[in-house]
């Protein structure tokens, strides 16, 4: 039961007490494509192909040895715990980028902390840039409201990094739950 329901563009938000639910009406096309009705600006409808965005992903894992999903995980779970205003989508295209290019992107979960340390820093780089969606090419603004929050995981994934290094492990479990939330262990034994 809720009453928080409210419209941001094509997306309409249901909020419960613990979570939202985003919900996009859409009206289906041929060669898995759909038409939205976006309400922003004065309102226009336009096209989407979430199928190529599946597969976009998809490819985007596999050549990076499974390395995607997890990490979209962990800023899905930062975007929450920080309360970050960017969109999940957003992140999951900017994450894609970062690791095509990543030097930790066929390592193991070894790395990952540097991995994640390098995301927000080129998260940072991207503010006020647009993103290319695929399967059709529209450009999406990212605007830099949510600069602040990835320059504090930044420097908070750079600390922990560095106590790492020095064997440091529960003081950097500190600086990472700080980003992520405590539902993350403060102490991870491999």
């Amino acid at each position: 039961n809720t009453t928080n329901i409210r419209g941001d563009g094509p997306v309409v938000f249901v909020g419960f007490d613990s979570y939202c639910v985003e919900v996009v009406p859409a009206f289906e096309l041929e060669g898995n494509r759909y038409v939205v009705c976006d309400t922003k600006n004065g309102g226009a409808y336009k096209e989407t192909a979430p199928w190529h965005e599946i597969v976009h992903i998809d490819e985007a894992d596999k050549r990076n040895t499974n390395n995607l999903r997890p990490l979209v995980r962990m800023l899905k779970a930062w975007q929450a715990y920080c309360s970050v205003p960017i969109k999940s989508f957003h992140l999951e295209l900017l994450a894609i980028e970062y690791i095509d290019q990543s030097a930790w992107r066929d390592k193991s979960l070894l790395w990952y902390d540097w991995l994640v340390r390098d995301f927000f820093d080129y998260l940072i780089r991207r503010a006020n840039t647009h993103i290319r969606i695929p399967g059709t090419g529209e450009l999406m603004w990212l605007s830099d409201n949510w600069k602040t929050k990835a320059e504090s995981a930044h420097s908070r994934a750079r600390y922990a990094c560095v106590y790492e290094e020095q064997n440091l492990m529960l003081i950097a479990g500190d600086e990472w739950q700080k980003i992520f939330g405590t539902d993350i262990p403060r102490l991870v034994t491999l």
